[in-house]
């Protein structure tokens, strides 16, 4: 973790937030010697289906299945034409 002031920050906006983006460490800014604000990099992106995944590991098994038999249930009842796919409310 990096300190800096915030005048430094101030005048180097572009640089520090390429340092936080590139490096991935935290940035505390720093004004009358006492910590204000930090800069924190983005975690990286997800999708949906790796959340769910991550999330299945931490179940015991029988919760597991049956998070998998509710998924399956709710895309098997999704399922249709393509016209009611675009239009819910088509019959």
């Amino acid at each position: 973790m990096k300190t800096l002031t915030v005048t430094e920050v101030a005048r180097n906006f572009s640089a520090v937030i390429d340092s936080v983006e590139s490096d991935g460490e935290e940035i505390v800014l720093i004004r009358n010697q006492r910590a204000v604000a930090r800069l924190v990099p983005e975690p990286p992106e997800q999708t949906a289906l790796t959340v769910l995944g991550d999330l299945c590991r931490t179940l015991d098994d029988q919760t597991a299945d049956s998070l998998v038999k509710a998924v399956d249930h709710v895309r098997k009842a999704r399922r249709g034409t393509l016209k009611q796919l675009r239009d819910p409310w088509a019959t």
